[in-house]
Formats: structure tokens, sequence, C-alpha cells
């Protein structure tokens, strides 16, 4: 050893104290990766943090009572199957206590009316008050006549319809739907609130109708149980997501009903140019951050990381997809955009660039139609957002948990 010198004996020395940190053999080294040592954001709460950020800015003090609900269990309402040859289903949920909230429109409608009309009779009589008391009265039976007439607010309103749900704070669930002799389910368990664009489309006797983004297949279904559509093509670009409308098809409606039915699966963004001009009705419930999914799911969820860019296209693919539904309509057509988000980003914004694109590049007007008085008629059964500047949006609630939905209405002049 002392042949090695003062340099030699200082190289001995660290060889008997043994390797440092990080000096160690080359085998044993690793470098920590922080894609896999830092703690991952599960979706759901990726899209949580998301919602408080930008929502708790949109419904200010509504925010927490929405959000308490998008984390509580969703509400269903059961669709009526007008096909199925079930005769005691209906007895058998009015005994449980639900309702058909559909059913009792024209009455809520009715009452509102009169009640405008009384109204409108006081006015009249302050501004004439020297006509005479049986004038008086011969005034106020025209104005009640008039008010109840014109305009219905239920005229869009489909009586064929049926969906029972029960009352608010009632947070009974349905049982599972059984088959009828011809193996038709009596009924489809759906949020009551999805029913709300299909209603305000109007089918009326004949109508070519076009869901465009029809998977699963609720409003698809809802929108035979019209019983008045004259053709309905329902297209859905997932060749996945078709299958499960073809047994929803197969499950509730017979053969010769889904003969009208022409089910396809290409994309929705192109079909201007497959069947433009055709359609005197549109649904257009496009893909959108499904924000109820979004904050209770892992899977196939819009926040997970590898779907970032996806997410911020949905507007993008959400204006090309309600496009391309105003091109397939015919003049005076109607086009229903709905989405499952509070984002006003999906939601009026959409609204607003179709009109100022379908008028600058396609030289067609739009005319987005009131649908206030669904807020009138449904108020007992959804909990609607007052502000929303276009369209109308359902708000969940803690004593009635649908939703989110919006929906607006468009007629191509």
């Amino acid at each position: 050893m002392a042949a090695l010198g003062a340099g030699g004996r200082a190289v001995a020395a660290l060889l008997r104290r043994g390797p440092g940190p990080g000096q160690g053999p080359r085998r044993y080294r690793h470098k920590e990766k922080w894609a896999t040592t830092a703690p991952r954001i599960p979706p759901p709460r990726l899209a949580l943090h998301h919602f408080d950020m930008n929502y708790s800015l949109q419904l200010k003090d509504l925010w927490p009572s929405v959000r308490s609900s998008l984390l509580c269990e969703q509400k269903y309402g059961a669709l009526l199957n007008n096909f199925s040859l079930s005769n005691c289903v209906t007895q058998e949920l009015e005994l449980l206590n639900a309702t058909d909230f559909v059913a009792e429109a024209p009455r809520k409608a009715q009452q509102w009316q009169r009640g405008a009309a009384e109204e409108e009779t006081g006015r009249e009589e302050s501004r004439s008050q020297v006509r005479s008391g049986e004038g008086r009265t011969v005034m106020q039976a025209e104005v009640m006549t008039q008010a109840e007439t014109s305009p219905p607010l239920c005229a869009s309103i489909s009586p064929n319809i049926k969906c029972y749900t029960f009352p608010r704070g009632d947070i009974t669930r349905f049982r599972p739907a059984r088959p009828d002799t011809l193996g038709l389910l009596e009924y489809y368990l759906m949020d009551a609130a999805s029913l709300l664009p299909v209603l305000a489309l109007n089918v009326q006797p004949g109508d070519f109708v076009l869901d465009l983004c029809a998977a699963p297949g609720g409003k698809t279904l809802a929108l035979l149980q019209t019983g008045v559509c004259g053709h309905l093509a329902a297209n859905d670009v997932s060749v996945s997501r078709t299958k499960r409308l073809y047994q929803i098809l197969h499950s509730y409606v017979p053969k010769e009903v889904r003969e009208i039915v022409s089910v396809t699966s290409y994309d929705g963004r192109d079909w201007d140019q497959l069947e433009g001009g055709t359609f005197h009705k549109v649904l257009v419930d496009v893909p959108c951050t499904t924000d109820r999914h979004s904050v209770m799911e892992q899977d196939n969820n819009i926040f997970h990381k590898r779907r970032t860019k996806e997410r911020q296209m949905l507007p993008m693919l959400q204006l090309q997809l309600l496009m391309a539904g105003i091109l397939a309509t015919k003049p005076l057509g109607e086009v229903v955009y709905s989405t499952c988000s509070l984002s006003p980003l999906q939601n009026e914004y959409i609204i607003e660039r179709a009109v100022e694109v379908a008028e600058t590049q396609f030289n067609i007007t739009l005319h987005v139609e009131d649908l206030s008085h669904f807020r009138m008629l449904f108020q007992d059964t959804f909990s609607f957002f007052t502000d929303c500047r276009l369209g109308e949006l359902v708000l969940p609630h803690l004593t009635a948990n649908f939703g989110p939905l919006y929906f607006c209405k468009l007629r191509r002049m």
C-alpha cells in the first residue's frame, strides 16, 4: 500500500468506504420518471375541478346545489312503450304515486292561459270603465276564448308520449321493465329531461325526421312513440353504439313499425352531402362533456388525459354537426340542438355561431324559437336555469335530479 503513494492511498480509502449516493454499479442505478411517480389525477376529479372553475362563474350561487346533485344518484323517468300490449303498467305506476308529467302539460297550460286572460280582462276594464256590466262580461268571455286558443302553449306537446316520474324529493326507483306476450318491453328508463328536445321538435303527421346522433336510442324511441313519423332516419357514427340502437328498436318496436326506420353509421358532419334539404325535422343531440358521467365514472371519460385534444375540439365538432343538421332540413324545416352539458361554450355559443355561419356562408336565415313556455309547463318536474340566453337549460337539483339538459330550436326560413 505504501508503494501507491498519497494518491493511491486516497483511492484505496475511497474503495473501502463503499460507493456514495448515486455512485453504485451501473446495473443498480435508475432514474425516477415523473410520469410514473407523480400522483395521477382521476378523470372524475379533473372534471369536477374544471367544472368548479367554470360553472361557479356561470351559475354563481346555484353551483353548490347543482354540484351536489351531479354527485348524487340520477333520477329517471319511465317512457311508456305504446307498442307494448301490457295493460296494467299504467295503473301500477300510478299506485306507486308516479305521474305522467307530459299529460299534465295541457292542464297547466289551460290554467296559465285562464290566468293570463283574467289579467288581460282587468287591464281592459281599467281602460274601459264606461262599458256596462253586460258588455264587460261579453268582453271577458271573448278575451278568455282568445287566450285559450291562440297561441296554444301545449301545441308542441305530443299527446302520444307518456313518461312517468316520481314527485320531487321522491327517490323511488322504477323496477326493470318486463316484456309482454310479444317480447316487447313495457317502458324505457331514461333521464326524463331527455324527452324535452323530442317534445320541442313537435313532429307532425307524415314528417320525415332525422336523428343525426341517435345512439344509444332513447330519443329515437321517443320519436317513434309519437306515432306520426312518415320516415325516421337514425344515424350514429359509432358502429358499436349503432348496435345498441338496433337492440333498443328490437326490444321495443314491432317489425312493421321498424320498417319506417333506417339505421346508418355515417359521419354526421357529412350528412348534407348524402341527403341535404330533405327532412322536415332534425334532432341534433351532439357529443358533449356529458357532465354527470364525467364527474361519476372512470370509464369512457372525456376528461381522461389521453382525450384532452378530443375534449378541446368538442365545440368545433358540435358546430359542424349542427350545421349538417341545418343543411339537411327543408326550407321552413326545424332543428332541435341538445347537449347534456351545462357549458355555454357547448350550448348558446354553438347556436350563435350556427346562426352566423348559416347566414354568411350558406345564405340561410335561421330563427331561434322561443321555448320559454317549457319552463311554465314543466316547472313542477324540472329545475330550469332562468338566465339562459338562448334555448332552455335543465339544472340538476337534489329534489328533481334530472339533467343537465340543454335544448334549443331553430327554424330554417
